[in-house]
């Protein structure tokens, strides 16, 4: 299925591919909790963005190889590189316009990433 996503402002347009049915994560990290991001990992050949690449701002901490990537009219992160796939794309449900039929949430443990990154490393592979 193509979900079609954006910011708040629409400044930033995308679309991703992914079942109908999601499986999506919620960390308890610093980062993720306070912004509310619920992950959703693809392969970046499941992405496309739409939009101009102007309106992106990125913000990268600790190790760098996370990209955090925020509009920079309104402030919304949409989507980032995440440091536990850096071959992927990391969509935040909240921001795809396009609803799933359902959404299973998984609760992961990012405040302990070290221990927990290899549960969601299969999730920008290839199928």
């Amino acid at each position: 299925m193509i979900y079609q996503g954006s910011c708040h402002c629409r400044a930033i347009i995308f679309e991703v591919e992914a079942p109908e049915n999601l499986e999506v994560d919620r960390c308890n990290c610093s980062i993720c909790s306070k912004s509310g991001f619920l992950h959703l990992i693809v392969p970046k050949s499941k992405f496309k963005l739409l939009s101009s690449e102007t309106a992106l701002t990125t913000y990268t901490f600790n190790t760098g190889v996370a990209k955090h990537t925020f509009c920079k009219i309104c402030g919304i992160k949409p989507f980032y590189i995440p440091r536990s796939n850096p071959d992927g794309i990391d969509v935040n449900v909240n921001c795809l316009d396009t609803k799933a039929s359902s959404m299973n949430i998984v609760e992961f443990d990012g405040k302990n990433w070290e221990q927990n990154a290899h549960n969601v490393k299969h999730k920008s592979a290839e199928i």
